[in-house]
């Protein structure tokens, strides 16, 4: 199988458990990986054989920045749910969700979650 990435999306948003992220807001990055098969896109040069991935930022920018989630968990859910509805051709999906500001009495570069979802088993 193939893979489309989109890498490093940076995002301004609300989301956190505590009343000072959910008031200030924060960055968050985003990655997105896709697996499906370009080898038909590959031959025929043709958007409509692959996934169109202006489409899947705008989906990622909009399930980011258009709501409120207390965990990062539920945000990378959320996106991985959004673009697989949205595009047929997607067999696995993995979605990365980094908070550089993360609430930590330490330090760190950053928090990030990842999660992978398949189409046979939605």
């Amino acid at each position: 199988m193939d893979k489309i990435l989109l890498r490093n999306m940076k995002f301004f948003a609300y989301h956190g458990v505590l009343p000072e992220e959910q008031a200030n807001g924060q960055n968050f990055y985003v990655d997105v990986e896709m697996i499906l098969d370009l080898k038909k896109a590959g031959n025929s040069d043709a958007l409509e054989d692959s996934v169109d991935y202006s489409g899947v930022y705008a989906l990622v920018r909009d399930t980011v920045e258009n709501n409120k989630f207390r965990l990062i968990e539920k945000l990378a859910h959320g996106i991985s749910r959004e673009i697989m509805s949205r595009y047929e051709k997607i067999v696995q999906i993995t979605i990365r969700v980094r908070k550089p500001e993360a609430p930590i009495d330490g330090q760190l570069d950053y928090a990030e979650v990842e999660i992978t979802r398949c189409r046979k088993d939605a």
